[in-house]
């Protein structure tokens, strides 16, 4: 089998090991599955765009989905802004 290597933040990493452990699966299987769904959709242009936009994006950036340990407002001292409903994985 083929192994390809995903490089993640802390906190990129920390939430998909979250969500994992309350699927009760791995966060590989979470990865897995992320990407078969992204497969699926290779025909979609705007699919195709964020692609390209992420590559960029990432370089100074944690998505919208991961810990905000590299916020802003965490650097301050102030309150996080993050939704609830983000931090429950």
């Amino acid at each position: 089998m083929s192994v390809i290597r995903v490089h993640l933040e802390t906190g990129e990493r920390n939430v998909i090991q979250r969500f994992a452990k309350a699927l009760k699966v791995s966060p590989e299987d979470v990865v897995y599955t992320a990407l078969d769904r992204l497969m699926s959709e290779t025909d979609n242009p705007v699919v195709r765009q964020a692609i390209v936009e992420s590559k960029a994006a990432r370089r100074g950036n944690l998505p919208l989905w991961a810990d905000s340990e590299r916020s802003v407002h965490a650097y301050e001292g102030q309150s996080d802004d993050q939704p609830e409903e983000r931090l429950q994985f």
